[in-house]
């Protein structure tokens, strides 16, 4: 940016606009002086709140935050947006509302920004849906912006162990399988969660946070850098300052929200073993951007990506161990040497990638968490398109810790998470079987909520593995087992999802990427002339709007979706 270009792109219409003297009272009210109206407005969009340990510690990052853009010659405002936690409202009609509050989050900070007319932004974000849906607000107003993730909580202690919230879910399944008692389920609960912080493992929050600094929105280090840690704090005093530097270097998210940028996120997802949740996101972020990106391009990246780190919930570690030998940085160090990163990707550093990852240290010597390239945990990563004449828009599926590739059974239907539930506790559900849980998906759900709770129970009642579980809703990013979600289309629009009856044959292999049910083409036509969609399940409110709105998961669930 040239010395006589004016910074105040759009804030200059408050300070000197038609109504500056009344715009101006307002903004003296809340803090501003004189020299303040000469400077560049930032907005800091805190996510804080006290309804989850993911986000419980955002207001004093977002303070240091806007102290890093006030020391750097910003004007900087703090506002909020709503979060919820998806490990509370799991399980019960609550998960409905998660992944709405993606597009609720998304939506505020853009109205807020652009209403306020601030010239950049830093989001600081923690719970799953936070950091997509910061990403995607700034995908779509495009001002100077770096995202911020509030961090990775600490593993819990329990007689010597690690433990998270997983295990807290995994600990019910045991429970009423009679494998621990009253007593010891309740140490569980009492130890999962030590303090501030997201999900520890290679869950959603965690995964995400890895993908937004792959794509280059984040500072180095920021998604491995624990949530306690004075390395946070430091980080958005940083990013406050930095963003002053993109505001006038003028560097865009669009320049550093490429399809090469997409690449990398989907390549670092796939070498971590991250969540099934990451299509659902970065398709969605993609789409603010204006970048094409399908589930091709993710199978494409794939079959070259070996799944590299030994994380949960199918692995040992969590997200601490892994800043604790070098975190992300060394992760991607590492991928790059072998040239499956493009290195001349922008960053909100205002350098290249590999200009980022030249300053990084190399992961430890002799560490056991991600492991050497010639010896991988997998070959080619283990989140996997299927598509057949059950999913003919794809589903996800994720193999890292799975033996068994390919699983054919009977189907076991049944119309809602609840209903499938009581079966497992009642035991209906034997080895062999395939369990459906159907008109579950965006529109159907509504909101395409998560499974944790039925798989932890199936893995808890030692049926990991042994039962397979389909659904057009979603998988937490803990879990596992052989599991196949997203299916597409969704039941509430006909999908053939909706036309599976009992006692099918369902076959899912992970080598041939086939989901498909054992029915002659005739059949299928037969089923679908004779079903007739239900009515949605909501008749008014946000529920109601966002079953109208939103778009296939293969498409992002986005609700901004026109064609």
């Amino acid at each position: 940016m040239t010395e006589s270009k004016d910074l105040r792109i759009r804030s200059k219409v408050i300070s000197e606009g038609v109504n500056r003297v009344p715009n101006r009272a307002m903004l003296r009210a809340v803090g501003f002086q004189d020299e303040d109206f000469k400077k560049p407005m930032i907005g800091v969009a805190s996510t804080w709140s006290e309804v989850t340990p993911c986000n419980m510690h955002i207001n004093e990052l977002a303070l240091q935050a806007k102290k890093g853009a006030q020391q750097h010659g910003g004007a900087p405002l703090i506002f909020n947006t709503i979060t919820v936690s998806d490990g509370i409202s799991m399980g019960h009609e609550g998960m409905s509302f998660s992944l709405p509050s993606r597009e609720a989050i998304a939506d505020s900070i853009e109205i807020v920004t652009n209403a306020e007319r601030f010239d950049g932004l830093v989001a600081v974000g923690g719970c799953d849906k936070n950091t997509p849906a910061c990403l995607m607000a700034i995908g779509r107003m495009n001002l100077p912006s770096v995202y911020v993730y509030g961090g990775t909580i600490q593993p819990g202690k329990l007689d010597g162990k690690d433990v998270d919230i997983v295990s807290a879910f995994e600990a019910v399944g045991q429970y009423h399988e009679g494998k621990i008692t009253d007593a010891e389920l309740y140490k569980v609960e009492c130890s999962a969660c030590p303090g501030p912080g997201a999900c520890g493992g290679m869950y959603t929050a965690n995964t995400m946070a890895s993908a937004a600094e792959a794509l280059g929105m984040s500072l180095p280090g920021s998604s491995s850098t624990p949530a306690i840690s004075p390395d946070k704090a430091a980080e958005c005093a940083e990013a406050g300052k930095k963003v002053i530097d993109l505001l006038k270097q003028e560097i865009y998210p669009r320049d550093i929200m490429t399809k090469k940028a997409f690449e990398n996120a989907i390549t670092v997802v796939m070498a971590l073993g991250g969540s099934t949740n990451a299509f659902l996101h970065l398709i969605a972020i993609a789409h603010s951007v204006g970048v094409d990106l399908t589930y091709d391009d993710f199978e494409r990246i794939r079959v070259k990506v070996p799944h590299l780190a030994d994380l949960k919930p199918s692995g040992k570690y969590v997200m601490q161990d892994l800043n604790d030998i070098g975190g992300v940085p060394g992760v991607m160090k590492l991928l790059l040497e072998q040239g499956l990163l493009h290195g001349d990707c922008l960053t909100v550093t205002g350098k290249t990638l590999a200009e980022n990852l030249a300053e990084a240290a190399p992961l430890q010597p002799e560490q056991q968490i991600i492991r050497p390239f010639d010896q991988p945990l997998k070959p080619n990563g283990p989140l996997v398109v299927l598509k057949g004449n059950l999913a003919p828009d794809g589903a996800i599926a994720k193999m890292s810790g799975m033996k068994k590739l390919r699983f054919t059974g009977p189907a076991r239907v049944y119309d809602s998470e609840a209903e499938a539930t009581e079966a497992i506790m009642r035991d209906e559900i034997q080895r062999g079987d395939v369990l459906v849980i159907r008109y579950c998906g965006p529109k159907g759900g509504p909101g395409m909520p998560e499974m944790l709770s039925v798989t932890a129970l199936i893995v808890g009642k030692g049926l990991g593995g042994e039962v397979a579980l389909i659904t057009d809703g979603r998988f937490s990013g803990g879990s596992h087992g052989f599991v196949v979600g997203h299916v597409a289309p969704e039941a509430q629009v006909g999908g053939p999802i909706a036309l599976l009856r009992e006692g099918d044959s369902v076959t899912i292999d992970s080598e041939t990427q086939e989901i498909s049910f054992a029915v002659t083409a005739g059949e299928l036509e037969l089923r679908s002339q004779a079903w007739t969609p239900p009515a949605l399940k909501a008749s008014s409110g946000v529920l109601a709007k966002y079953a109208r709105l939103v778009s296939s998961a293969s498409r992002g669930a986005v609700t901004d979706l026109w064609e």
